[in-house]
């Protein structure tokens, strides 16, 4: 089976039909789920069932079409580039429904994020029909760093191309981080370095001996500094609560 985002939906088909075709009930993994909680797994209101398909967006649109494939029988689930044109809400969705996903699962993808958060095995390939296995996309990155400047070239424009993910569930315990959380982890270091430098500015400012003398400009400068100090403090927070959800 593969997750095909142009498959076309009837768009005069309800909500309600095009998520439980037979019945206000769908079997999910061995499971009766009523069609309205069934909904909102994919972030659908109950008002919305009864509206047309063909009034929803287009990232509701590749909810519904997510939320069919998760329905269908299969022991290996075939995904090239399933990222492409989805917002983030659509994004959250997919990732928690391949994790949920018994079979196993072939993902082409250059969503690191993504590819982290589901996969049990990296197949990288090196763009000159070399092929070698890894952990994650980061064992796979060092791996090319390492040969780049090897006799098969260091081109920055080799990619990593797939990636095979056997019972993805299994995994989810060590890739706990959700898929904004991976993104928001990738640059909140850099987030932390630029609020320490703001609080090293505002400090500067409340020590400067030209406002020593202005009680409105030293009250100011001073509430500046707490304030950059507490966004600090809580980006610090924020990053050692991801490290210790990642593990």
């Amino acid at each position: 089976m593969y997750f095909d985002q142009n498959r076309p939906l009837d768009l005069d088909a309800t909500l309600r039909r095009a998520l439980a075709p037979d019945s206000d009930s769908v079997i999910y993994q061995d499971r009766v789920i009523h069609v309205a909680s069934w909904a909102v797994r994919f972030l659908f209101t109950g008002e919305q069932l009864n509206q047309p398909v063909g009034r929803l967006s287009g990232g509701e649109r590749a909810r519904v079409l997510i939320a069919q494939l998760m329905l269908q029988p299969a022991d290996v689930l075939l995904l090239d580039e399933p990222t492409n044109d989805l917002d983030i809400p659509t994004l959250e969705i997919l990732e928690e429904s391949l994790l949920e996903f018994r079979g196993a699962m072939v993902l082409v993808t250059h969503d690191r994020y993504m590819l982290d958060r589901v996969s049990t095995t990296v197949l990288g390939l090196d763009g000159l029909g070399g092929a070698e296995r890894f952990a994650d996309y980061g064992q796979w990155e060092a791996w090319l760093e390492e040969t780049s400047g090897s006799a098969k070239g260091g081109s920055a424009e080799r990619k990593l191309s797939a990636t095979v993910a056997a019972a993805p569930a299994a995994s989810a315990g060590k890739k706990k981080l959700s898929y904004l959380e991976a993104r928001e982890y990738a640059t909140i270091e850099n987030q932390i370095a630029q609020a320490e430098e703001l609080v090293k500015t505002k400090q500067a400012t409340l020590e400067d001996p030209a406002i020593a003398s202005d009680a409105v400009g030293l009250v100011r400068a001073n509430s500046e500094l707490e304030d950059a100090q507490d966004s600090l403090d809580r980006l610090y927070a924020r990053w050692h609560e991801l490290e210790e959800k990642q593990g």
